[in-house]
């Protein structure tokens, strides 16, 4: 039976095997945000079936494929759709296709979502750049047996999410006249949304954002020396911060909506990363 690494490096010999690229950027697609993988150029689509061990897709607004392709001319790779501790899947599940990019050769990871906002400053269709994040999720993909060829047992997380990338996206963002908020993303597990005391429990620790993906893929990413960026869109404000009720819906229509600044941003940026050292 193969272990982790093993399955990894097959799941990376079949992507290779399609891409003319070397590849250095993933950007990994939060709930309403595929849009961008169908503005690539010479694109290429792997659907997630065509990958060695790689779990199936369960959610709506997710949708399982990977496409290769150029954007503003540099070569990337876009999931369209992710894995969630929620859906049942073990964290070496939902964090497998970080180890599979690091060994395609992948130095740079864009990870996005859609989340709750908590800052009251921040409105739906905002997006905020993650500065660090909270893992409430219960559980961590680094758990377990340590493979000295994925990284070291204690990786250091002082900087999680690269700060000239943040810095990057925040001067893209102002060129673009976008409202580009920062802050603290937390992870908790879900499915459900969370409840009016749990969002003032947030609050309290420092959230500006909270979701259910993204932390995993980072802590993974970080692990196999990765640089990350995190952008999350602010679908919604949170429970008990408006009269409303929270639904699955509104977040892809929010998504939706926010998808054509979400492209240009992501094409200004992209370009720029392998300038950065």
């Amino acid at each position: 039976m193969l272990n982790l690494y093993d399955k990894a490096v097959k799941a990376a010999e079949a992507i290779k095997s399609k891409s003319p690229w070397q590849i250095n950027t993933l950007v990994i697609l939060g709930s309403g945000l595929a849009s961008f993988a169908e503005k690539l150029d010479q694109s290429i689509t792997i659907h997630y079936s065509e990958i060695p061990y790689l779990p199936q897709i369960t959610v709506v607004g997710h949708v399982g494929k990977m496409v290769l392709g150029l954007c503003q001319g540099t070569p990337i790779a876009v999931m369209a759709g992710r894995f969630h501790y929620y859906e049942g899947y073990d964290m070496q599940e939902v964090t497998f296709p970080v180890r599979v990019a690091s060994l395609l050769g992948i130095k740079n990871l864009i990870v996005t979502n859609a989340s709750g906002g908590l800052n009251p400053e921040f409105k739906a269709g905002d997006l905020m750049i993650i500065e660090d994040h909270i893992n409430l999720l219960g559980a961590n993909p680094l758990r377990g047996h340590n493979d000295e060829r994925f990284g070291q047992r204690f990786p250091d997380m002082t900087e999680v999410y690269f700060k000239p990338f943040r810095d990057l996206a925040q001067t893209e963002g102002k060129a673009l006249n976008l409202p580009i908020q920062q802050g603290v993303y937390t992870a908790l597990a879900g499915p459900n949304y969370e409840t009016p005391a749990e969002v003032r429990m947030l609050r309290i620790l420092g959230t500006d954002a909270v979701g259910m993906s993204t932390v995993p893929e980072a802590i993974v990413a970080r692990h196999m020396g990765m640089r990350v960026l995190g952008i999350s869109c602010i679908a919604n404000l949170a429970a008990g911060m408006t009269d409303g009720v929270l639904n699955h819906k509104e977040v892809l229509d929010t998504s939706a909506g926010v998808s054509e600044k979400f492209i240009q941003l992501l094409e200004n940026i992209v370009p720029k990363l392998e300038t950065i050292m």
